[in-house]
């Protein structure tokens, strides 16, 4: 799921004495707008951020929520939104969807547990059950239904409770400031990554080069150790140069990392496989890396490389 800051504004909404409701997309079927698990902040004034429909059922959402704040109960509706709607928002049909509005002041201590541990960087999956309201969070390995959730990334209900995951933002550690990471780290922020720069060397990791990225000038190696990549985190070496690359890569196959890619041709990566075999890594473990990196759509460009390491990233992610 995408990682935003909205159960961290309606919370902050709350303390700031304005109220505040959260609305989150249950289930849904057709064409619906939004997944489950997308969810829209709601103020006691009226302000919102987020969406829950794309626009079709905002406004009646917001309805509803001011009056569950009032009450200060939760309730669950329910959206049909039609073909001609759909159409209005840019959908090919329309569909049904389910929204659970909460009022945050029940949930305020709870709530303040989840934005701590999204801060941490702590997987942690929220569940409400439909009925009885109650709610609980569930860290990996309390709960099968919740692991599963967090596993998947996919919110849902599982014999009534609605499960959502809150996973740690998705992280892409490049390793080498080359032509080809410009483009990569833009567009990698623009698919829900959290983007950082490794590169010792001055003039390639300039900050002229790389307007507002973090740029990490120690050696790979002593870099990864620090950001202790984990399963939410991807890692690309395009240095294509030995003494940076392969300490790089000798502490990502150690590392939780859900994707590992290195640029080079087949015969560097078989000189690589070599080195690697040497330095005591088993077939398995370098089995993990992506050489050459990207998918094969023959990519000449920079941006036209970096597309195809993105896409090969995404499908890695999903299970493709």
């Amino acid at each position: 799921m995408m990682h935003d800051q909205i159960p961290e504004t309606a919370l902050e909404w709350f303390r700031q004495g304005r109220g505040a409701a959260l609305a989150t997309v249950v289930e849904t079927w057709g064409s619906a707008p939004r997944q489950p698990g997308s969810q829209l902040a709601i103020s006691g004034a009226g302000d919102i951020m987020g969406s829950v429909s794309g626009g079709c059922v905002e406004g009646a959402v917001v309805v509803e929520a001011l009056e569950a704040m009032a009450a200060g109960e939760p309730r669950l509706l329910s959206f049909g939104v039609s073909d001609e709607t759909a159409f209005s928002v840019g959908l090919a049909c329309g569909g049904t969807i389910r929204v659970l509005v909460e009022p945050v002041a029940p949930m305020a201590d709870l709530l303040t547990d989840l934005v701590a541990a999204r801060a941490a960087r702590e997987a942690m999956a929220y569940a409400v059950d439909l009925q009885d309201w109650s709610r609980a969070l569930l860290p990996a390995g309390a709960d099968a239904a919740a692991d599963l959730r967090l596993r998947s990334d996919k919110a849902g209900v599982d014999e009534g409770r609605f499960i959502a995951p809150h996973n740690p933002p998705l992280r892409m550690i490049v390793v080498g400031a080359v032509h080809i990471a410009q483009p990569l780290l833009s567009m990698a922020r623009l698919a829900g990554y959290d983007p950082t720069l490794i590169d010792p060397r001055d003039t390639f990791g300039a900050a002229e080069r790389f307007p507002g990225e973090v740029i990490l000038d120690d050696w790979p190696d002593e870099a990864l150790m620090r950001l202790a990549p984990d399963t939410r985190t991807a890692i690309i070496t395009l240095t294509h140069d030995a003494k940076l690359d392969d300490p790089a890569i000798q502490v990502a196959l150690r590392s939780k990392c859900f994707y590992l890619g290195c640029l080079g041709s087949k015969k560097t990566h078989a000189a690589r496989v070599a080195r690697l075999e040497a330095a005591g890594f088993s077939a398995e473990e370098i089995a993990r890396i992506h050489a050459p990196v990207g998918l094969a759509i023959g990519a000449k460009t920079p941006a036209e490389i970096a597309i195809s390491i993105l896409a090969q990233v995404t499908a890695v992610l999903r299970g493709v």
